[in-house]
């Protein structure tokens, strides 16, 4: 499949983690690069130029095309919903898409690590030993062992098969790093290592194009339909002015969490309200809500995932594989201070209790190299750099002598192959020994809800008495129970392509 290239100024903006805050509306307009090929001066041009004459049209359906039924709606147009369209098209369901927001993709547009998945034909190809029962396990241990085990090991089972389904697709994901909570490389990313989110959205959307599923984009659906209990459509503004009802034979809900929502943070956890979020704009939230009104109930929604490596101005994300791929964290000392692949909670508490409440990624040029994602960061001023480690410090205003210890206490761990500090197991592959160096000042940021709508492993939405609410189906971020109190890096792109796939195979039912 030739890679197209979505590229809009909300893109780049949600690339690695969408700002905080209220977004300029004319801002959303996408952009659609097909099929052209790039060498490095067209890619860079395409990636910062919102002007070209391509726009969002190319990939989303004309409102006036919209029928009045259709065997499966889904409502939300991140990674869950394209796949779940993908699925029941594919199984037979005429289908629909219907997305508030003017852009496709959601949070998935800024998934950045990668797809967590064990005994891939990738990690076989890499001679990487790992099994779904670890998966299973260290995501549990990950999740304070509250997650909902079922759910739990659906995911852990089925996400090699998912693997090989993107791959069929032409979304091949053949690059491994590691994240923080898994102890051997099964992050699965772009062959490039670039991010996984925008490169995933694309080549999703590619498919719906390509089976002719409708996408409909400024499209809120207001409330779900329901006679005698079941779920019999949506209501929606298709294209913000034609309000209509829909009929469905089944109703997918992917429509994310409240990330972006500061009422629902404020409900639910407070202390995370006033944070920076990573979160697009389009996060706040409603299928929980428009589901709870037919009578669907809800699972750990106190349990709100800060991420702890967020640029603290803008709300961008550092992805996890920086560490991943041997980036430590240093105070305004210029030390170490805890294990760098811990859990996200147990990384975000340790930066929260220091006396700065923040730290910077300590980053050479190999490393920068291993990761594509920091070019971005420097474009967007987020990349402090020195030609030597005595520099970096002079720049980032930390003790020369302390940072340059640090760095050489740390590749001599590498070199052992054990880190007596603080006990760190993974993404030791490399030392940090090849100049120049770059620091990126971060701090934690609300990322993930791991709170929502409750369903079974056939992602069927349950009521309050556990039973199955019919026609009504949910999928990715808008779900809970999955996760646990503590969601480990990497599972989500997982959870929203297995769950997603599994809930148009259901759908169409």
């Amino acid at each position: 499949m030739k890679k197209s290239i979505i590229t809009t100024l909300a893109s780049v903006t949600l690339l690695l983690g969408a700002c905080s805050g209220e977004v300029d509306q004319t801002k959303e307009k996408t952009e659609l690069i097909p099929e052209e090929p790039q060498d490095e001066t067209t890619t860079e041009t395409a990636e910062t130029d919102s002007n070209s004459s391509a726009s969002e049209d190319m990939y989303a359906t004309d409102p006036d095309k919209v029928q009045d039924s259709y065997d499966v709606v889904v409502v939300g147009s991140g990674g869950a919903g394209l796949a779940a369209a993908i699925s029941a098209h594919d199984a037979g369901a005429s289908v629909a898409v219907f997305e508030k927001m003017p852009v496709a993709g959601g949070n998935t547009n800024g998934a950045s690590a990668g797809m967590n998945a064990s005994e891939t034909i990738f990690q076989e190809a890499e001679g990487i030993e790992d099994s779904k029962e670890k998966f299973f396990e260290e995501s549990l241990e990950g999740g304070k062992g509250t997650n909902d085990q079922e759910l739990l090991r659906y995911l852990t089972d089925n996400a090699a098969d998912a693997i090989e389904w993107l791959d069929s697709l032409g979304i091949t994901l053949n690059n491994l790093t590691t994240t923080g909570g898994m102890s051997v490389p099964r992050a699965h990313r772009p062959e490039d290592g670039s991010p996984v989110g925008e490169y995933l959205v694309d080549g999703l959307i590619e498919n719906l194009s390509e089976r002719d599923i409708p996408l409909f984009l400024n499209s809120e659906v207001n409330g779900l339909m329901q006679e005698d209990g079941v779920v019999t459509g949506i209501d929606v503004a298709v294209g913000q002015t034609n309000q209509m009802s829909i009929q469905a034979k089944s109703t997918i809900i992917t429509t994310g969490g409240f990330g972006a929502s500061p009422d629902m943070l404020q409900e639910f956890e407070p202390d995370a309200a006033d944070s920076v979020t990573t979160n697009h704009e389009g996060a706040t939230g409603d299928g929980i809500k428009m589901a709870q009104e037919v009578g669907a109930d809800v699972v750990d929604m106190e349990h709100v995932q800060v991420h702890p490596t967020v640029d603290q101005t803008e709300g961008f994300l550092i992805t996890e594989a920086v560490r991943g791929e041997g980036a430590i964290l240093v105070n305004q000392k210029g030390e170490r201070f805890f294990n760098e692949l811990d859990t996200r909670d147990a990384v975000s508490e340790a930066i929260q209790s220091l006396d700065e409440g923040y730290s910077y990624l300590i980053v050479d040029q190999a490393l920068r190299e291993r990761v594509p994602a920091i070019d971005f960061y420097e474009s967007q001023g987020l990349v402090q750099k020195g030609e030597t480690l005595a520099k970096l410090a002079e720049e980032i205003d930390v003790d020369a002598e302390t940072l340059e210890a640090t760095v050489t206490a740390w590749n001599e761990h590498v070199q052992a192959g054990e880190d007596p500090d603080f006990g760190r197991e993974t993404g030791m592959e490399h030392q940090l020994s090849e100049a120049p160096y770059y620091a990126i000042k971060i701090a934690p940021g609300v990322h993930h809800t791991m709170g929502g709508l409750r369903i079974n492993t056939e992602t069927a939405v349950l009521d309050e008495a556990g039973e199955a609410i019919p026609g009504l189906y949910a999928a990715g971020e808008v779900t809970g129970g999955i996760h646990g109190q503590n969601r480990i890096g990497g599972n989500a792109v997982a959870d929203i392509i297995v769950f997603g796939r599994h809930a148009g195979e259901e759908a169409a039912k």
